[in-house]
């Protein structure tokens, strides 16, 4: 696996794991298995995460992980976009968000997305 990326996969039946750089799988998400994409999934871990490409129902777990990796790959800012719509998966990232110790503080994406993307910054 590649320095920097995030492996998330249907492990079991019950469980959504991730295995980061080191390999240690992390239980992030379990619930009953009905993904009709049982296949790993390796997101590079960059400085900006679209949340577009994941099901609604694993914007949480997602933007769980993805922060720790961002913050171990030395990033002070990232950017989620989590797209404007009804809001709905924005106010789960913020919750997330909110939840993190390591998060000093997130706002809108002015001048980068707007109402549709969330800007952190990471404690030193």
């Amino acid at each position: 696996m590649v320095r920097g990326s995030l492996l998330l996969t249907r492990a079991t039946e019950t469980r959504l794991y991730c295995r980061t750089t080191n390999h240690e799988p992390r239980i992030i998400i379990d619930e009953p298995d009905n993904n009709p994409f049982p296949e790993p999934v390796e997101i590079e871990i960059t400085d900006s995460l679209d949340l577009h490409a994941f099901s609604p129902k694993d914007v949480k777990a997602v933007t769980i992980a993805y922060l720790a990796e961002a913050r171990a790959k030395g990033f002070a800012i990232v950017r989620i976009i989590h797209g404007k719509g009804l809001g709905v998966q924005r106010e789960i990232v913020r919750s997330v968000l909110r939840e993190t110790d390591f998060v000093k503080g997130f706002t809108s994406g002015e001048g980068l997305g707007g109402e549709g993307a969330t800007v952190v910054n990471f404690k030193d």
